[in-house]
């Protein structure tokens, strides 16, 4: 697909991105030219965020060598760190974990088959250990503990109850969840994946934080996504771009669309916005 073209290139300063089904191809890998790019950002004081509803462990860890200069926008907005330097969070009332926990068991007496993560700051905690759930939430949560009982757990502040539907979460797990509606938000995070947040809590909201504490605008911001946990990302920058295997709804949100996940379609096009000798082909 043509890539956006830009003359003279804007002038970005932050560049925020989805991990699974944008950053990572579908091994979940980091394209080998990622790591150049970076370099080549950092080199023209650009910021750069993971931005996911991956753990914060997770994130950190797949980032290596320049793990502690990146901003990590994790849990879908929830936690938001410098490097190691907690910035913000934004932790569910007990209560509503205790509800959630009490639905999806519901759920799993009803015949689903579903598993719940109880997803804190210092871990992630689960009940549900069969090598089925645990090859799924294994992927996600470097910091994983099973409990014999999540309402039981230590003592941790909760930033978001993740729901896996080995089904469809779209038409299993978000409309049973939808009663929690209003009080919470229940989000489509991927085809298999819920997850219930905190009201105003989202991708966009934390990248508004991170552009008022280093003093940059929207117009000075990129974002890439695919899923709807993405869409409020969409808005907190001028430069928005849905990968094209993104859900319909994303795509319509997002002002440009970049090339898919298996083709290294964040670097080609933060490549071609930025104007980089190399335009990133897909291989």
């Amino acid at each position: 697909m043509e890539l956006p073209f830009f003359d003279p290139p804007p002038d970005i300063r932050l560049i925020a991105a989805d991990m699974d089904g944008t950053l990572l191809d579908d091994a979940k890998e980091l394209h080998d030219h990622f790591w150049p790019l970076v370099d080549a950002l950092f080199e023209r004081g650009i910021v750069f965020a993971p931005a996911s509803g991956r753990q914060y462990h997770t994130l950190y860890r797949r980032f290596g060598d320049v793990a502690d200069e990146l901003v990590y926008i994790a849990e879908n907005g929830a936690y938001l760190v410098c490097g190691r330097e907690e910035v913000g969070s934004d932790v569910l009332d007990d209560d509503v974990v205790r509800r959630l926990v009490l639905a999806v068991r519901a759920l799993t007496d009803g015949g689903a088959d579903v598993g719940v993560v109880v997803c804190g700051k210092r871990s992630a905690y689960i009940e549900r250990s069969d090598p089925a759930f645990r090859a799924e939430t294994d992927e996600y949560y470097a910091s994983l503990a099973v409990v014999d009982d999540l309402l039981d757990r230590p003592d941790d502040g909760i930033l978001k109850v993740a729901v896996y539907d080995f089904g469809s979460a779209e038409r299993g797990t978000w409309p049973a969840l939808a009663p929690f509606a209003g009080e919470v938000q229940v989000v489509l995070s991927g085809e298999h994946w819920v997850d219930v947040q905190n009201l105003g809590t989202n991708k966009g909201a934390a990248i508004r934080r991170v552009q008022r504490a280093l003093g940059i605008t929207p117009a000075q911001t990129m974002v890439f996504g695919d899923f709807l946990n993405d869409l409020e990302m969409m808005d907190a920058a001028e430069y928005s771009f849905a990968m094209d295997n993104a859900h319909p709804l994303l795509r319509e949100r997002a002002r440009f669309v970049a090339p898919p996940n298996t083709e290294n379609g964040v670097v080609r096009a933060i490549s071609a916005v930025l104007g980089f000798p190399w335009t990133g082909r897909p291989d």
